[in-house]
């Protein structure tokens, strides 16, 4: 088992969402890696947990790894369902593009596998939780 390329998967990740042009398009530079103290008001994506699990194989060491990626509206900004789920769709097209690039380890593969959308805080926020696999060779 290797942990070696979870940073580099979740750097890569980040950028790769920063630069996506609909997704700026969306919801300007408001991808975070880490959360700030306040929340940001409006509709904003937040990178979140990972498990990972040993993908080696005869040919040398792997990992799969499973991570969210977080689309949330503030209380504050009264995004219904509607924009935060064609924010959620435009992080899927960005990251299911496969040009995802990592500066250690090979990207093999990188795909969607579920989403979850539901009312937080109360009812006045609205989230949904992208999850994805990606599998990485570092052989």
């Amino acid at each position: 088992m290797s942990y070696a390329a979870a940073t580099a998967l979740q750097s890569a990740v980040y950028q790769h969402l920063r630069g996506d042009p609909t997704l700026s398009a969306l919801i300007g530079d408001a991808i975070f890696d880490a959360m700030p103290v306040d929340a940001p008001g409006g509709v904003f994506v937040s990178l979140g947990p990972e498990e990972v699990r040993d993908a080696g194989d005869a040919t040398g060491a792997g990992s799969r790894h499973d991570f969210i990626v977080s689309v949330l509206s503030g209380t504050e900004g009264g995004a219904g369902f509607a924009t935060v789920k064609a924010v959620a769709a435009a992080v899927s097209e960005a990251l299911e593009d496969g040009s995802v690039t990592l500066e250690r380890g090979r990207l093999a593969a990188l795909w969607f596998l579920r989403a979850k959308a539901r009312r937080v805080e109360n009812g006045a926020a609205r989230r949904v939780d992208l999850t994805f696999r990606a599998r990485i060779d570092l052989g």
